[in-house]
């Protein structure tokens, strides 16, 4: 690096951090070169985490295959990628990414992903769509648990109090449905209905409430996640809640991890959790009430033969029993956003079957041997010196194949439908892996 560049890099590194995108770079190995402030606020990584790791260590390979790995392999840009997934602190994110490889005298040198975070467009936008249905009532929320009908018994006491409400559970939960349940629970209805999205950090925010409220008499305001907003802004969203305290008014916040330990480590205001606490109203993940997930499903496939005559009325066996093994990180949610993808391709079937599921579902909910899946799956060994990204990525593909072939039982045909592919390619590819030729 010359002067001038020595120079200038303190210019480079302040605009790629106050930069309104995320950036994330990676050198031809996968190890990451540039991962500022915006990628790690909408990742939820820190950058001791990222740095010298690859992109399979960081991002699981079977839930989303990632845009910078693809553009390694093919060196060709992706422009406008939408991806909705969980980040690691658990919350769910919707970005748009152009992800552009890196060549420098005609060789690939790595690759650069800028991430746009919708993820508040996107659920402004769906916002307004929910409600020219149905508005969001208790009967409509699947409580067939014991923990969820405790958490119905209580909203519905808090709705009758109309004292500050505080939900806190992980992203996906239902938490925007539990409190417009609270807000349509009113006799009469208290007003319009607004929800403050925390997801990022806009010092307007605030101001704008201030615009928008004061010209109602009564209304519902529900602050989506403020553990995500900075201190200063939980501080003036604060100091607007006191002013705006009025007969009437109805205030809901949520939250995503237990409140003490939010105050301690310096992500919730103390004062503004003591503004909600009145009603706390705790939703468990879906892993621990278990017992809604079959009453989801059926609750869900009967709105849809409503709604668009389909035919779909449960599920097998065989499915069940892998729904109910599986975690659900994303909660009911991602149950949701899978039954979506399910029952827009199904055409007569009248039960949803193993076969019916998305494979990138069955990759990572199955396992070879119902195993949590490891870094070490994935060849990345965490003390090792990275191997050459070719060797890698040929190790990745035996594993993905071979893990596939297992899922149809090695039958060539149905692995080749559902990797995309031609018979005749997946044997090719077999072929190569078992006499271990790079050619």
């Amino acid at each position: 690096m010359d002067k001038i560049e020595k120079a200038l890099f303190p210019l480079y590194e302040f605009a790629v951090n106050r930069a309104g995108v995320g950036i994330h770079a990676i050198d031809k190995n996968g190890r990451t070169v540039i991962y500022n402030h915006k990628m790690k606020a909408i990742e939820g990584l820190e950058l001791e985490e990222v740095a010298d790791r690859s992109i399979i260590e960081l991002f699981n390979f079977n839930q989303e295959e990632s845009t910078l790995l693809k553009v390694l392999q093919s060196g060709i840009e992706q422009l406008n990628v939408k991806q909705t997934y969980w980040n690691r602190k658990g919350n769910e994110i919707t970005t748009i990414n152009d992800t552009y490889p890196v060549f420098s005298n005609g060789e690939l040198i790595g690759a650069v992903e800028i991430a746009r975070d919708v993820t508040a467009l996107e659920k402004f936008i769906l916002h307004p769509l929910r409600k020219n249905s149905d508005p969001v009532t208790f009967n409509q929320i699947i409580a067939a648990s014991e923990e969820m009908q405790a958490v119905v018994s209580t909203a519905l006491k808090a709705s009758q109090a109309k004292l500050p409400v505080l939900l806190i559970g992980e992203s996906g939960t239902g938490k925007d449905l539990l409190a417009e349940s609270i807000h349509n629970e009113f006799s009469p209805v208290n007003g319009p209905f607004y929800t403050l999205f925390c997801h990022r950090s806009d010092e307007s925010l605030i101001d704008r409430l201030d615009e928008d409220l004061t010209e109602h008499d009564a209304f519902t305001l529900f602050c989506d996640r403020i553990d995500l907003l900075s201190i200063p802004l939980q501080q003036k969203l604060f100091s607007f809640l006191k002013k705006a305290v009025q007969p009437g008014n109805q205030f809901i916040a949520s939250i995503g991890d237990d409140p003490v330990e939010l105050i301690a480590k310096g992500a919730l205001l103390k004062d503004l959790y003591y503004f909600f606490a009145s009603f706390a109203i705790r939703i468990s993940p879906l892993r621990k009430r278990k017992e809604d997930i079959l009453a989801f499903i059926t609750s869900y496939l009967a709105k849809r033969r409503e709604r668009f005559g389909s035919s779909l009325e449960g599920i097998t066996t065989e499915v069940e029993e892998l729904f109910l093994r599986y975690e659900w990180p994303g909660n009911m949610r991602e149950l949701e956003f899978l039954l979506d993808e399910i029952t827009s391709l199904a055409s007569t079937e009248s039960v949803i079957t193993y076969d019916m599921l998305p494979l990138h579902f069955r990759m990572k909910s199955n396992g070879l041997n119902d195993t949590p899946l490891q870094d070490t799956d994935f060849v990345v060994q965490h003390q090792k010196d990275l191997l050459p990204l070719e060797q890698f990525l040929k190790d990745a593909e035996a594993y993905y194949l071979q893990k596939a072939m297992k899922l149809h039982e090695d039958n060539i045909t149905k692995t080749a439908q559902a990797l995309g592919m031609s018979r005749q390619n997946l044997q090719y590819r077999l072929r190569k892996l078992k006499n271990g030729r790079g050619d």
